[in-house]
């Protein structure tokens, strides 16, 4: 059945996905419509084909197909102007547009928008912005249209329709597997039902190689290395598609073409054959060879620091151990110097002798680190400022790419990078990029913590290499009075079970097993035992959990807490995946933002970061929410890119690396041995400032620190330095 008429009342409107109830008026009886539309309003005429259902609310129309345009009559054309879909047009305007042009209005700003500068007020400038607005919002809805007929979402299909504007139909028809490498969220299952709607062959070698990309590259991000065995790619790619197997000599053909289309490379580790992608490759590649070419070519000074290792000490009442001393005269000495240990064995002071002894040959350091959190912690540790490497980088506002780069150095002439062992392969690749010869570059960080979420193993493969100098801290310097945090992450570290003295300790473990009751006791301590006891507000305390499904899992932690802390009935609210967003939640960026723009006084710029956490302080009635973050940066939201935030009242102990808390509360219901390790436990607890507290039975603690499985990542980068260090050795005939 097919049904026209104007849109005369929006009953209900979903934002985020676009589910609408609304009243056409027929010109016989109106009639109530349901639908999934970008943007609806008052006014406009609609055309729809569909079916009439016995709903609870009464007889209503749903809709299968529609085609929506510009209304027709003259209040239709007002309201549409008028509805806050145009930039720029209110209703004094909106009715001045239309008393001017009538119904010739809408084909005016269509096709001859600068005729609207006919009308006192709006400026050549203003009436080509009405213009292009009502373009944009007729090109959007038409592309919108079309990849809802693919199941696709209206915030998804926003995001897609932003990745190609008008070209939209014309791109996914000729290779929808593009969307997968364009769009964030966009998986193979989703742009592979759009491949076989349009016709390709469940079998054709186009889908098989988009499967094979998409599975070794899903493989990398999901567990971190940066390549894997053939044998792993097919049978991940088999998976991926549902079959029983892919002949082998059909994958072995497609993998082949795939390395001579420069997708992929092979790679040969001792008796396994890795498939690599190229970019992966190019990456490591790039990593190895800049980091032995820094230190192959830097200049060693041919005087000594020892009096000025003694005056530091003199100066700030410190004595340093032999090896502490080796591993700062490394650093004065070296283009590439690796400083490494635990929490209090003096890596911060040894950071600032480094600072000082630059200082008094004319050199000012550069301090960075990967997240805000880390890089504010190393600003206060050592009184001079520090930036996230992102920030020292600086993006460029046009391409979303970094203002320093191979062809734009650094001036630096010494960079310390602190908390290295959670920088990913894309990262340190382009810091090394911007990096100029014969500077300093100290690298720092603790090699016992878990490794970067993202691809690759930075630190422990530059140690491993054993090609440059590595000073491994274990002594324990820093423990303030009555402290257990420092002395139980050793013993943590060291397979031994965490102490816990009492109530005037900083360490607290509370013996439960039970996920409910886990739960209650998190919620107990979170919403007053620890404020109380610390003086904090909530917002302070951080919740780590291992896992992030269960009832002590990241996703039930977050809900609980939520209700728990932030449930007042009149905050304004925005439904996102399995989360309600409402002004006053504690929320994290789950994604690296390149492009995302943010206001802090009177300072802008772009970029948001995985990990970074703040709070929302406001949603608007369209959906836009505003977040500030702990740097004081505000960022706005809008339905395409809020899948990009989470809940953070409870956050993974992987993505709190970097961080610091004032609390933790760590619940360790328990899960698979290859997760519950102890330096997972370990990196938990290092998180913490003033108080930890675990929660769980004292046997899956112990299981837990007596676990020392490391899952080792499948990496490149150790052996291509080792490679590296042997070509600057030929080359240079040493």
């Amino acid at each position: 059945m097919k049904i026209s008429g104007n849109v005369e009342n929006i009953i209900f409107s979903n934002i985020e996905n676009g589910y609408c109830v609304f009243e056409v008026d027929t010109k016989e009886l109106p009639v109530v419509m349901v639908g999934n539309f970008l943007n609806l309003t008052q006014g406009m005429y609609i055309e729809a084909e569909g079916e009439f259902k016995e709903t609870k609310y009464g007889e209503q129309f749903f809709i299968k197909t529609a085609n929506v345009s510009f209304p027709k009559s003259l209040e239709g054309i007002k309201r549409y102007l008028s509805s806050g879909l145009i930039k720029g047009v209110g209703e004094v305007t909106a009715n001045s547009i239309v008393e001017k042009f009538k119904q010739d209005t809408m084909d005016i700003i269509e096709f001859n928008p600068a005729r609207l500068s006919e009308i006192r007020g709006i400026s050549d400038s203003k009436a080509i912005s009405i213009g292009q607005s009502v373009a944009k919002l007729k090109s959007m809805e038409k592309e919108v249209m079309f990849l809802q007929n693919y199941g696709i979402g209206i915030n998804m299909a926003i995001k897609i329709y932003n990745q190609y504007k008008e070209k939209t139909q014309s791109v996914l028809s000729k290779n929808p597997y593009k969307l997968i490498e364009d769009v964030d969220g966009i998986g193979f299952k989703t742009a592979d039902k759009i491949a076989l709607s349009l016709g390709i062959e469940s079998d054709s070698d186009f889908r098989l190689k988009a499967a094979l990309i998409y599975a070794l590259k899903e493989n990398c991000l999901n567990f971190g290395g940066t390549y894997i065995s053939k044998e792993d790619l097919i049978k991940t790619t088999t998976e991926l598609l549902g079959l029983e197997e892919i002949e082998s000599e059909k994958a072995e053909k497609l993998i082949q073409s795939l390395i001579y289309d420069n997708y992929f490379i092979e790679y040969k580790n001792n008796d396994t054959t890795g498939i690599a992608l190229k970019e992966f490759y190019n990456i490591e590649k790039s990593i190895a060879t800049k980091l032995v070419k820094l230190d192959s070519e830097f200049d060693k000074p041919d005087f000594s620091f020892e009096n000025d290792i003694l005056n530091f000490e003199k100066f700030n009442n410190v004595k340093f151990d032999a090896l502490q001393k080796s591993a700062i005269l490394n650093a004065m000495q070296n283009g590439v110097s690796i400083i490494t240990g635990g929490p209090g064995t003096g890596k911060t002071t040894i950071i600032k002798a480094i600072i000082y002894l630059l200082k008094n040959i004319g050199i000012e350091a550069v301090l960075c680190a990967p997240t805000g959190r880390a890089a504010k912690r190393l600003s206060l540790s050592s009184d001079i400022p520090a930036k996230t490497i992102h920030r020292l980088l600086e993006i460029n506002f046009s391409g979303g790419n970094f203002v320093y780069n191979e062809q734009n150095k650094l001036e630096a002439k010494a960079i310390i990078c602190d908390e290295v062992s959670m920088v990913d392969i894309n990262l340190m690749n382009s810091l090394l990029k911007a990096v100029k010869s014969g500077s300093r570059l100290v690298l720092v960080g603790d090699a016992d913590q878990l490794p970067s979420v993202s691809c690759g193993n930075v630190l422990s493969d530059i140690i491993e290499s054993n090609i440059f100098n590595v000073f491994t801290l274990n002594k324990i310097f820093r423990q303030t009075d009555n402290s257990n945090i420092i002395v139980n992450a050793h013993k943590i570290n060291s397979g031994e079970m965490p102490k816990a003295d009492g109530k005037d300790s900083d360490f607290f473990i509370i013996n439960q097993n039970e996920p409910e009751k886990m739960l209650q006791t998190v919620c107990e301590l979170v919403s007053h035992r620890l404020p109380n006891f610390l003086s904090v507000n909530s917002f302070d305390i951080q919740v780590l959990a291992p896992l992030k499904k269960g009832v002590c899992g990241v996703e039930n932690l977050n809900l609980t807490l939520q209700n728990l802390l932030n449930n007042a009935k009149h905050k304004q609210e925005y439904k996102v995946g399995n989360y309600t967003f409402k002004a006053g939640d504690k929320v994290m960026q789950t994604v690296n933002n390149y492009q995302l723009e943010w206001l802090k006084s009177s300072e802008c710029g772009l970029g948001v970061f995985n990990g970074d956490i703040g709070e929302i302080v406001k949603i608007s009635e369209l959906g836009e929410v505003t977040v500030m973050f702990d740097d004081r940066k505000v960022v706005s939201y809008d339905r395409t890119n809020l899948d990009e935030l989470t809940l953070a009242y409870a956050i993974s102990i992987h993505k709190s690396q970097g961080s610091e808390f004032d609390a933790v509360i760590i619940p360790l219901s328990m899960g698979h041995p290859r997760l519950f390790t102890k330096n997972l436990l370990y990196t938990a607890v290092t998180r913490a400032k003033r108080l930890v507290v675990i929660i769980g039975a004292s046997y899956s603690i112990r299981r837990m620190v007596e676990n020392d499985y490391i899952e080792s990542r499948c990496t490149m980068l150790k052996d291509m330095l080792l490679e590296a260090e042997q070509n600057f050795k030929k080359i240079n005939n040493e």
